[in-house]
């Protein structure tokens, strides 16, 4: 009795009787997918997981990385409304000395 199973309901759980994934027939040469070429089922189904225990890790890269960023550019910010106050400050402080020094010329 030859059953074959689906993606969804495979016929056996075990990877050593499952077939081995190969490319399609249909699938035009110089695709952008890769040929296949394993041996053992169990070595694909390795790879995958494998591939797949590292795509968290790979996120959570990206998303530190998007983090960094985004802090430095928010250091960059603060930095810059500091200084934007300072030199308000600054320009104050200087017309109010040359408010008094044109006041101690004038008397």
């Amino acid at each position: 009795m030859n059953i074959s199973g689906t993606i969804d309901r495979p016929y056996t759980h075990d990877p050593k009787k499952q077939a081995p994934m190969t490319s399609s027939l249909r699938e035009p040469s110089g695709s952008a997918i890769p040929v296949v070429s394993t041996t053992d089922a169990s070595d694909s189904r390795q790879n995958r997981t494998r591939e797949m225990q590292l795509i968290p890790e790979a996120m959570a890269r990206a998303h530190m990385a998007d983090r960094l960023r985004e802090a430095d550019a928010e250091r960059r910010a603060v930095r810059l409304i500091a200084a934007r106050r300072m030199q308000r400050r600054a320009e104050r402080v200087s017309l109010r000395a040359r408010r008094a020094l044109a006041m101690a010329v004038m008397q």
